[in-house]
């Protein structure tokens, strides 16, 4: 099977603003937590809560679940539960290859400078 190599020009936003920043690794974690297996747009909320240890308002994580979803890198799927309606994301082929994209830019040393920018934080 061949790997198509895969457009991440959302992560890289001309704008340089700690929003911008943060609105792209959300898009990272949002890829990560769905790879873990299918879940709704609330659900992926308060697993960013509990990752982040922040209030995550669900008006600043569904715009990005509906970008992720355009641009091919999750699916979604309508359930019932109940009398309600539910839209499950799960990962597509392409947002697979984006995970193992960032995962690639991730490692070292980006990844030790994280876990060091974190430690700096918390001991303060």
């Amino acid at each position: 099977m061949r790997t198509r190599k895969v457009d991440i020009q959302w992560l890289k936003k001309k704008e340089t603003s700690s929003e911008q920043l943060l609105e792209g690794f959300s898009r990272a974690v949002i890829l990560w937590l769905i790879s873990q297996k299918p879940m709704s747009g609330y659900t992926v909320v308060q697993e960013i809560e509990k990752l982040t240890g922040q209030k995550f308002h669900a008006g600043i994580i569904y715009p990005l679940l509906y970008e992720l979803e355009k641009d091919g890198f999750i699916t979604a799927e309508w359930t019932q539960k109940g009398g309600r309606r539910i839209k499950h994301y799960s990962l597509t082929e392409n947002g697979t290859q984006m995970l193992n994209q960032l995962r690639q830019r991730f490692e070292m040393p980006v990844k030790e400078v994280l876990k060091d920018f974190i430690k700096e934080t918390l001991n303060g």
